[in-house]
């Protein structure tokens, strides 16, 4: 067996690791760090380009971060708290290619307005006092509403082309949107780990083992895919940042923080359209409203995307139910993590969301043409020849106890580190890599609290991310300067003011 020391292991090679990788190499570059993938490529599962959205999430076209309260009223917390962090990963993106260390903005990152639209009455009413709620403040202030069918086919053509003309509808737009290529952008933060001194990047290695010695450091052994070899890695920092795959890990870790943690798994497919002319008729990310009963990932739309220079349209997420933690992972993936201290919120979770499983089966059983019907709603002139079928990587939804002990299902991210600070893991799903900077940072506000009190740290900090520990929302003018910054450099929109 072959062994070797590091300062940080980072397990899995997608947007999380490869962002917390990038962040401590810049503020202190003589870490010694190693990443292991269980894959052969890097950003291979559920960051890579058609696995996800690629939305870059920032609550202006995603209704499901609006929710209406019952007096009716619109709760913005979410859509302000996300877009918040959205800035912050664009700022740290900006960085990135100002030093160099990332590629022309175009290789990951390219302007696609974002816009919601909805049908009917009482969904116009709601589009319009969401535009009402989040347009007042500095964050939204360029959101344009309107339920003008011409002005509403000059921004989404296809989605108004044969609509019936006494439908109401309505549309918001925020045109610096953007479209983002995780896969092309964590391969391209790899490869300049890669360059730097001190790290290591270990392709085909699965995680068989893990145990922590007396002075707080983690042994992790290792299966080579390739030779059948194990290999050891002791470490003073575990990070286990692998998707899906992360629970079985967080679990084999058997720190406290673990208990009552289980997994929900969730699969994807979208419609595809590659013809240039249906293509290059619509550009923009349009997001309407979910179903009753399907999960808030499920949430209907017709996107543009740019991956690799070359244009095409997605429609979807189709959900359905697996209970594969990966997309290649085992269908004994979520049997396997049931454990004594998992299995009562599981079972209640199981038992308070049938209708949720029902609808996620009954969208397996589709068929092509059932899709392309809900497609149609969209866009009713789409035909079913013009569209194929791909699927989406794996998002596994968090279960686990509320407040009073019982089981909950939640839709999001969360970070678990041990009391000791030497572990760390990401678990969940949207928005997921889109914030992956902010959510690395509370990885290290955690996990490295005495070097990120350092004046060191937190210059560096600052350079990468310019309003580190200011707050966005209450400062227009601080974001209107950051925001100018950052929709320049990356290309979204050079002449935002």
């Amino acid at each position: 067996m072959t062994s070797k020391s590091v300062d940080v292991l980072l397990v899995g090679a997608g947007a999380m690791s490869t962002t917390l990788g990038v962040l401590l190499k810049q503020l202190d570059p003589s870490l010694k760090i190693a990443m292991v993938e269980r894959l052969d490529h890097v950003a291979s599962e559920s960051t890579d380009a058609m696995n996800n959205a690629g939305t870059g999430h920032a609550a202006y076209c995603e209704l499901n971060y609006t929710s209406q309260n019952p007096d009716g009223s619109i709760n913005t917390d979410k859509a302000f708290a996300i877009n918040g962090a959205f800035e912050t990963s664009l700022q740290f993106w900006s960085y990135l290619v100002e030093q160099g260390s990332l590629p022309e903005p175009h290789n990951f990152i390219n302007n696609v307005p974002h816009q919601s639209f909805v049908m009917g009455a009482e969904n116009v009413e709601f589009l319009r006092q969401r535009h009402a709620a989040l347009s007042s403040q500095p964050q939204f202030a360029e959101m344009e509403f309107s339920d003008d069918p011409e002005i509403l086919s000059q921004w989404m053509p296809l989605i108004m082309q044969n609509r019936a003309a006494d439908e109401p509808v309505a549309g918001t737009r925020v045109r610096y949107g953007a479209d983002v290529n995780f896969g092309a952008l964590a391969r391209n933060m790899v490869d300049y780990l890669e360059q730097q001194d001190n790290f290591e990047l270990l392709l085909s290695r699965s995680v068989e083992d893990m145990v922590q010695y007396s002075d707080g450091d983690w042994k992790v052994e290792l299966k080579n895919g390739h030779t059948g070899n194990t290999e050891s890695i002791r470490t003073r920092f575990l990070f286990l940042g692998a998707g899906g795959g992360a629970l079985p890990l967080l679990q084999k870790s058997g720190i406290p923080e673990s208990d009552g943690y289980g997994g929900f798994p969730v699969s994807g497919q979208w419609l595809v359209c590659n013809k240039p002319e249906i293509v290059e008729q619509h550009m923009a990310k349009v997001y309407g409203q979910a179903p009753i009963g399907a999960p808030p990932m499920s949430v209907p739309h017709l996107d543009s995307r740019v991956i690799d220079g070359k244009r095409a349209l997605l429609f979807g997420p189709f959900a359905g139910f697996t209970t594969k933690f990966l997309k290649e992972g085992s269908v004994m993936d979520m049997p396997l993590s049931v454990r004594l201290n998992n299995l009562k919120p599981m079972m209640e979770v199981g038992a308070k969301n049938m209708d949720l499983t029902r609808y996620l089966i009954s969208e397996v059983m589709q068929s092509h043409s059932d899709r392309v019907d809900a497609l149609r709603r969209f866009f009713p002139g789409a035909k079913d020849d013009d569209w194929e079928l791909s699927y989406a990587g794996q998002r596994v939804q968090i279960i686990k106890k509320n407040e009073s002990g019982k089981g909950k299902l939640e839709f999001g991210t969360e970070v678990i580190s041990s009391e000791d600070r030497r572990l760390a893991a990401l678990l969940g799903a949207s928005p997921g890599a889109s914030t992956a900077t902010p959510t690395m940072i509370d990885v290290l506000e955690r996990c490295f609290p005495e070097q990120m009190a350092t004046a060191e740290w937190q210059e560096k900090l600052k350079q990468m991310v310019p309003t580190y520990g200011q707050d966005l929302t209450s400062d227009g003018e601080l974001l209107r300067a950051s925001r100018k910054r950052t929709l320049s450099t990356l290309n979204l929109d050079r002449d935002y003011q």
